[in-house]
């Protein structure tokens, strides 16, 4: 049986975070992802929706620097390059099918959001780089959780469909409470109120979907338009400039569509729709996309529960414990959801992470 200090159930930001915490403080650590990449919700794709290290993020992709300190001083300390979210120009307002939509311009403008250069994954990028390459396990999925005496037992599966044991003293679930209880066995099994807590926090995204249209160039920017848009028509309820760093041109928007009725509506039919949209809101050049990419969050299965394809409430910051015992001095939850302070955003995992590896250390120094 493989042993270690510590597992970290989960490689999104909050996982990466505290295993480099925990790495730098010198205790061995294990990450375990069920996905094939890093990441998580975070994911930077190329046109074709593949994993890049410059495309378009279809998970999280700002984060505003004087609102949130914690994501400020990461960036800062992995030294990564940041530019502010396109808002020069107009903004447009869709109110009605029946009515032109309104061009408008900004009169007072909101604290500035920032992206990274490279896209969101840039982080989770140098934050792996940060640890032992062979401490980082891809395509394999814990099932269950068993406390033992000198710590947790996990129960683990790959990719190729073996299995094993891994055994750890302490163990970080990175991953978003509802998926934790919906996915997780834990022997002896969590008290009624804490798996209902887990079961009644929505995940954050995982409602959601994106879609994004690339083009040769911001046609919308030479128009004087930003390349934001609000709709109260849809499918996109809301639209802005998606335009990296390195220059490559596009739009991207939340559809307002429920999961339901976008499976039941199918992806080619959704895109027309939001391509269609785009044309009455910035013109016809964009009916004539390089490519368009749809992310509905909804249909993955390491993201979303059955519960999250209805509401999208941002989770709210909590003083309850979210462990007890007997598990609460081996297990610790750090996903965005978890936070006390931003919960669901990049800023939240930050803290989240902070916080659990903090309670780690202070209890294996209690020990």
């Amino acid at each position: 049986m493989k042993t270690c200090r510590i597992a970290v159930v989960g490689a999104g930001l909050s996982g990466l975070y505290a295993a480099r915490l925990l790495n730098a403080a010198g205790l061995d650590v294990i990450v375990l992802e069920a996905r094939d990449r890093l990441g998580g919700r975070i994911l930077t794709a190329d046109e074709d929706g593949l994993p890049s290290e410059d495309g378009f993020d279809l998970g999280p992709s700002w984060y505003w620097p004087q609102m949130q300190p914690a994501m400020a001083t990461l960036v800062g300390q992995l030294g990564l390059s940041f530019f502010c979210q396109n808002g020069e120009g107009d903004v447009i307002f869709e109110r009605m099918s029946r009515e032109r939509p309104q061009r408008y311009s900004p009169t007072s403008m909101e604290r500035q959001s920032m992206r990274l250069a490279g896209g969101t994954a840039a982080l989770v990028r140098a934050l792996a780089a940060d640890l032992p390459a062979d401490r980082i396990l891809r395509g394999t999925k814990v099932t269950a959780m068993k406390l033992a005496d000198a710590g947790v037992e996990l129960s683990v599966e790959r990719a190729d469909g073996s299995a094993s044991l891994l055994q750890a003293e302490h163990v970080i679930a990175a991953l978003p409470p509802r998926l934790l209880e919906s996915t997780m066995r834990f022997t002896p099994g969590q008290k009624p109120e804490t798996a209902a807590r887990w079961r009644d926090t929505a995940t954050w995204m995982a409602p959601h979907a994106k879609f994004f249209a690339t083009y040769d160039q911001p046609f919308w920017r030479t128009d004087g338009v930003s390349g934001t848009a609000q709709s109260m028509v849809g499918p996109m309820v809301e639209i802005h400039d998606a335009t990296t760093a390195s220059g490559k041109a596009a739009l991207f928007g939340f559809l307002g569509v429920g999961a339901g009725q976008r499976a039941a509506t199918g992806e080619q039919v959704l895109k027309e729709a939001c391509l269609t949209q785009l044309a009455r809101l910035f013109g016809p050049p964009a009916l004539k996309p390089r490519a368009t990419i749809l992310k509905d969050w909804a249909a993955d299965p390491l993201t979303a529960t059955a519960a999250d394809r209805t509401g999208g409430a941002h989770p709210a910051p909590g003083s309850k414990e979210w462990v007890s015992a007997p598990w609460k001095d081996r297990l610790f939850l750090a996903s965005s959801e978890t936070s006390p302070s931003e919960p669901g955003y990049l800023s939240g995992a930050v803290s989240a992470a902070e916080e659990a590896v903090t309670k780690i250390l202070s209890e294996i120094q209690r020990q």
